[in-house]
């Protein structure tokens, strides 16, 4: 059997990951891991800690290892741990060391950067409208960081999922040509 190849879907707030991870897996009739975070977040009553941030990266992980045991062929997760370290920096100028060992461990076959060129919706859970280009420059610089492949995925709609689609497309064929080797 085939391992489950993991796509991560990443970026700023207010970028469609959520509708992105929904539709790819529709299109690949696959599942996809949600964000664990925000469900968390719902239920505490009150303000999220940094103490928090190590729940939320414990279930985020948790919930992956089990959508794998019924992903069909592909894995779409949205969200991952470099969005716990930028937050987690951002708000409290430090960010937990089992963390940071979780992404470097972390194996995704690509990872999708979504653009903040989506007009901005307001949710509870959302903080930052204004610094989305700011925030996507940091995801940006840690994929470089880490040497993690990854796409940039642009437009509105279906526009968007296309793009994305074409990127896992590509990771498709070029895994194929180095399977081949």
């Amino acid at each position: 059997m085939a391992p489950i190849r993991k796509i991560a879907i990443t970026g700023p707030e207010s970028t469609g990951k959520s509708w992105l991870a929904n539709g790819l897996a529709a299109h690949y009739q696959t599942v996809f891991v949600p964000e664990f975070a925000r469900g968390y977040i719902e239920k505490l009553g009150r303000p999220y800690e940094y103490d928090d941030l190590m729940q939320i990266s414990d279930g985020q992980l948790s919930a992956e290892a089990e959508k794998e045991k019924v992903a069909n062929g592909l894995l779409f997760c949205d969200t991952e741990l470099i969005v716990i370290k930028i937050w987690s920096l951002h708000r409290y100028g430090k960010c937990h060391p089992f963390i940071l060992e979780q992404i470097n461990k972390q194996r995704y076959d690509l990872f999708l950067l979504c653009d903040v060129d989506l007009p901005w919706q307001y949710d509870e859970q959302r903080e930052h409208p204004h610094l989305r280009q700011y925030f996507f420059n940091w995801y940006q610089k840690e994929l470089d960081a880490y040497g993690f492949p990854y796409s940039i995925i642009s437009g509105l709609g279906e526009d968007r999922l296309g793009s994305a689609v074409e990127a896992v497309e590509k990771m498709e064929r070029w895994e194929d040509v180095k399977l081949r080797k």
